[in-house]
């Protein structure tokens, strides 16, 4: 199940263009409840998407919200609401988590407050509105809302950092963890993985590609690294010299014995995205199940059921103390009836994310991507970020 769902985010981000932030965490347990309610062609496309059959597919996702819920600094939740007309099947239903499921009145103002407020409520605030838009037709809305929280163990000083040719709000640091960052050749390119460890479950992976390599080819790289289909090398085991894009290792002589250290430098982000899951339907198995015709979820309800929208609320903010990021998405369904001399040599390593890059919020244990993104304009240097 976790690979499936990391599979998604590398298919995902084979999409993307521009600086963005997804998480795939939070629509995969969408479509595996769609699944499990779809019939024919629909249901077909997506258990292909989500990489599971459809008859386990509600099982895999009460197993993933199960792993989302055990995770140290993420909080999740999913939400279920129709209007009372709505005849939904119990066996379906009851596979919701508890007290998930809420009612949609049909008076579009008050029903878009309550769905606002949970969506503020889930991610403390960080996404203000639920991504649909309600309509006169909507019937069914189903959501998902993840956060994410983690300080890093070793914490970043502000700096300044070089960027396209503009000075960016840059942070460093330095430790003596070598195996810190590890560098993977893909068929496509090399691609440099620094990894800053959290103090809870969840660390986030920053990876930089060469320079010819897509969004996707890196993101992809990072999502083989995790599953190990795709092998890196730690910082430890690398030669000297330039071994990695941004990437140096070198000796040095000093005054007494020092450990290895690793110099990581990068920059401050804050992202914001909304994605229409519906412009990618084939990515997310919903070609068929989106083509307005009644008649693909007679699992879900006795009623014409038609999806009508699909949209995900992403941020993700990078500083130097953490690392938060945060997701709401959401499914809309409408009825269809309606319309001193140096003694001692020591190793050291610099690692300098300094150009376009890509993140992975990974949940320690089980290796599963909580959040994704790809950093193009990181935040401007500002003055009073620099230690005093």
């Amino acid at each position: 199940m976790i690979d499936a769902v990391n599979g998604l985010t590398s298919r995902w981000a084979g999409t993307l263009k521009g600086g963005t932030v997804f998480s795939a965490a939070g629509v995969w347990p969408l479509l595996a409840f769609l699944a499990d309610g779809a019939a024919g062609r629909a249901r077909e496309e997506l258990a292909e998407a989500l990489g599971v059959p459809a008859g386990r597919a509600a099982a895999a996702a009460r197993e993933l919200l199960t792993v989302l819920g055990a995770v140290d600094g993420l909080d999740s939740a999913l939400g279920l609401w129709s209007k009372r007309s709505v005849e939904l099947r119990p066996e379906w239903a009851a596979g919701l988590p508890a007290q998930a499921h809420g009612v949609l009145t049909g008076d579009l103002d008050a029903d878009h407050a309550a769905l606002d407020a949970w969506a503020a409520r889930r991610t403390g605030g960080a996404i203000a509105r639920m991504p649909v838009t309600l309509r006169p037709d909507s019937s069914l809305v189903l959501a998902t809302a993840l956060t994410v929280r983690t300080e890093w163990e070793v914490p970043f000083q502000g700096d300044l950092v070089p960027w396209a040719d503009q000075d960016r709000a840059g942070l460093s640091r330095t430790d003596s963890d070598l195996d810190g960052v590890a560098v993977a050749r893909t068929a496509a390119g090399a691609v440099t993985e620094a990894r800053v460890r959290g103090t809870g479950g969840v660390d986030v992976h920053l990876l930089l590609g060469d320079e010819e390599l897509t969004p996707g080819q890196v993101l992809g790289a990072g999502v083989g690294i995790l599953s190990r289909a795709v092998p890196a090398v730690p910082g430890s085991r690398l030669p000297l010299g330039a071994v990695g894009p941004g990437l140096r290792i070198e000796t040095v002589r000093t005054e007494r014995p020092e450990p290895p250290s690793l110099t990581l430098n990068t920059v401050e982000f804050a992202l914001a995205a909304e994605h229409d899951l519906l412009a990618h339907p084939e990515l997310f198995g919903l070609a068929t199940a989106s083509d307005r015709t009644p008649g693909h979820f007679p699992g879900i309800g006795a009623g014409p059921l038609g999806l009508a929208e699909g949209r995900q609320s992403a941020t993700a903010v990078f500083g130097a103390q953490g690392f938060r990021a945060a997701a709401v998405t959401a499914f809309a369904m409408d009825w269809l009836g309606w319309e001193p001399e140096p003694e001692h040599e020591s190793t050291r390593a610099y690692a300098t994310f300094d150009r376009p890059f890509g993140f992975l919020a990974v949940h320690r244990d089980t290796r599963l991507v909580l959040a994704a993104g790809w950093v193009t304009d990181p935040e401007p240097f500002r003055e009073d970020d620099l230690p005093r």
